[in-house]
């Protein structure tokens, strides 16, 4: 079925000339007359054709390198440190408490992994591994940092987690409420992790 003809005007001199073509033989129409104007004018980019949209070309003024390169250039110049790195900035509750949050969660993410994957694959069960671990006798002070150990992340990052909800909602976003929260965070897993340890 045939959809009409095409009209396909192509600039091979000062005077344009128009050529008409059927449906089936549009293609082939197509690629005379841009291989005319090509051989005419050695510029594939001034056929104005339908398709010509699809052949622009716009100069550009440098390359993205010549940028960076401008810009380390200056950074080197003022001696400003080459990247950005945590230590150019003074240190606060809420910065550590953010690297903290972060450990925790990457800490307690990976034992549970470890755990979990040592329960599989070990032999034994829980209780014998747990006997094993008392007839070590290693003593009272360093139980109770084991146990400090494995308290103090879980309730770190609980409660800061609780403190991340609030954020969530909109609340707590004063530099005042950001120091307020975040040494009740700290005291409150302290005062946790003490309660756990004596457990």
């Amino acid at each position: 079925m045939s959809l009409g003809r095409w009209d396909v005007r192509v600039s091979v001199s000062p005077n344009p000339s128009a050529v008409s073509c059927t449906d089936s033989e549009f293609c082939a129409c197509l690629l005379v007359l841009i291989n005319a104007h090509i051989d005419a004018t050695a510029n594939l980019f001034s056929v104005t054709t339908p398709f010509s949209l699809l052949f622009s070309v716009a100069p550009m003024g440098s390359t993205a390198k010549e940028e960076m390169n401008k810009f380390w250039d200056k950074n080197s110049r003022l001696n400003r440190p080459m990247s950005p790195h945590v230590t150019i900035y003074k240190w606060s509750v809420p910065m550590m408490m953010s690297i903290t949050h972060r450990g925790t969660g990457i800490g307690l993410s990976g034992a549970i992994s470890a755990f979990a994957v040592a329960a599989l694959v070990l032999p034994g069960s829980y209780p014998y591994y747990l006997d094993l671990i008392h007839s070590l006798s290693i003593g009272p002070f360093l139980t109770g940092l084991a146990k400090f150990g494995i308290a103090f992340p879980v309730s770190y990052h609980t409660y800061n987690g609780i403190r991340h909800l609030g954020w969530d909602m909109g609340k707590g976003f004063k530099i005042p409420e950001v120091y307020r929260t975040g040494y009740t965070v700290i005291g409150l897993s302290v005062i946790t992790s003490i309660a756990l340890l004596m457990i």
